[in-house]
């Protein structure tokens, strides 16, 4: 099992900007097993920071459930205040989310997992030419390997 890592990932901005998510935990319950991350930038509330979480479960059925869930928080802007001077915090007005799971039969294997999150990883990001998928780090072992991070 993986070490719980850093994700690192560019958001879809015109100008891109990198985001780190730091490892925030890891826990297990009834055979779920559950990570999350969250970005730490220093001048934004931690309810504000973008975060990814990912579930690796074994279904009933024998199939395994992989989900990856990213959300982007955007703050309200906070203009003007009261006579008195008071002027309210700003809270989180949205919060974009995506989220993709995979449903990988027992009797699947590492390269078949592979070539559909790789397929599936290319028509969203509009990639039509030749691309290396990354086979390492805590998301693909999870999708790929049935690995989740610990």
């Amino acid at each position: 099992m993986s070490a719980i890592a850093n994700l690192v990932a560019y958001d879809g901005a015109t100008t891109p900007v990198l985001h780190t998510l730091v490892p925030i935990s890891v826990t297990k319950d009834k055979g779920t097993v559950t990570a999350e991350w969250r970005e730490q930038l220093t001048a934004v509330p931690l309810y504000a920071q973008p975060w990814a979480k990912s579930t690796l479960t074994r279904l009933g059925s024998g199939v395994w459930k992989s989900t990856l869930k990213t959300g982007i928080p955007f703050m309200e802007a906070v203009v003007g205040g009261t006579g008195l001077g008071y002027q309210a915090a700003p809270k989180v007005a949205y919060t974009n989310t995506m989220e993709t799971s995979s449903f990988s039969s027992e009797r699947g294997d590492i390269a078949g997992r592979s070539l559909a999150r790789g397929m599936h990883a290319n028509l969203l990001a509009g990639r039509t030419s030749s691309y290396v998928l990354p086979l390492s780090g805590n998301v693909a072992e999870q999708f790929d390997q049935l690995v989740a991070p610990s």
